[in-house]
């Protein structure tokens, strides 16, 4: 984060941020990203537009941040020391509410990805690569450790598999992925996948 970014962005306090990601959240899942305005979320938080782009800048990188917040914790701080418990850990930390939130979220936000380059950014940055980034350190530390060869070909599929399943389960069974399903699809697909 650029410390522009990041001094524009310690002017409220934790509760407060939260409190402004939950409204943007409310706001996205009853009226959609092409009806969110800056006007909405300023008057549901009772704040100004001005504070609102002081903070996050514009309204792709709030709707980011504001997806963002519900992770429940940052993957490249999971480190058990084995990759099963790193990813048991990160099933354990799922949260099924949270996860249907996010995934028809997401899915209600697939159309404005593709009409808004800014947005598609804005997720990419603030949202994707940091898990991405987090679950390659996680299978990196796997492979020093010997418990995943170096030239397995599945290494660089693990995000994609389970980003699809994120997509599939909704699609092909018509329900959110939970913590159960996830739990069983580590086990079934990626632990082969990776010959662990």
């Amino acid at each position: 984060m650029s410390d522009e970014v990041s001094s524009r962005r310690s002017r409220i306090t934790p509760e407060r941020e939260a409190e402004l990601h939950g409204a943007v959240l409310d706001l996205l899942r009853e009226v959609g990203y092409e009806a969110l305005t800056m006007d909405a979320v300023a008057a549901r938080t009772k704040s100004s537009k001005a504070t609102l782009y002081r903070q996050w800048g514009s309204k792709p990188e709030l709707v980011a941040r504001a997806l963002r917040c519900t992770q429940p914790v940052p993957l490249a701080e999971i480190d058990t020391g084995s990759l099963r418990g790193d990813f048991g850990l990160m099933v354990q930390y799922s949260d099924d509410a949270q996860m249907a939130k996010d995934t028809a979220l997401l899915r209600g936000l697939a159309h404005a990805v593709h009409e808004s380059p800014e947005l598609h950014k804005a997720l990419r940055d603030l949202l994707v690569e940091p898990e991405l980034n987090g679950m390659q350190l996680m299978l990196q530390r796997a492979v020093e450790r010997g418990e995943v060869s170096p030239d397995c070909p599945a290494l660089e599929f693990v995000p994609h598999v389970i980003v699809g399943a994120f997509i599939a389960l909704p699609l092909i069974e018509d329900r959110p992925v939970d913590r159960a399903f996830l739990g069983e699809f580590v086990d079934a697909v990626v632990f082969p996948a990776l010959g662990v």
